[in-house]
């Protein structure tokens, strides 16, 4: 997933012992605002088959679940042999959509407050902030 999960998806493949292959996607449900907006859009696709493959689905954070939810039906109509997610940040207060991860590839469970920094943005602002942190709002 582009543009949050870059920096969190290069420290994982540099940990990864084995080779790995990385596309991307990206998706949108936030816009400019804190809170996600219920619509998830496909902005930017795949450029190679995952069929037959062993994919992990490398997310920033699970939020509602609804980008998930979207993104592993999609990828699932393309056939990969295997289909994971992994997520830094995973805030299950505010779940909507209903998922299974597998606790195995979930950093932290946080509670719901907004994150910036380490990937994360307001807006296309902190994402250069080399930790992550909660947003305080005025």
């Amino acid at each position: 997933m582009l543009k949050g999960a870059a920096v969190f998806m290069a420290d994982l493949i540099r940990a990864i012992p084995s080779p790995v292959a990385i596309d991307f996607m990206a998706v949108s449900s936030y816009g400019s605002g804190a809170r996600s907006s219920g619509a998830v859009r496909l902005t930017a696709d795949l450029s190679v088959s995952i069929e037959g493959r062993d994919v992990i689905l490398v997310e920033d954070i699970v939020d509602t679940g609804r980008t998930i939810h979207y993104l592993r039906r999609n990828l699932e109509t393309r056939h990969p042999r295997s289909l994971e997610v992994c997520t830094l940040l995973d805030k299950i207060e505010r779940r909507q959509a209903d998922l299974d991860l597998d606790l195995t590839y979930v950093g932290f469970v946080i509670p719901d407050r907004f994150v910036v920094g380490y990937g994360f943005d307001l807006a296309g602002q902190y994402r250069g902030l080399p930790e992550i942190h909660v947003l305080v709002e005025d």
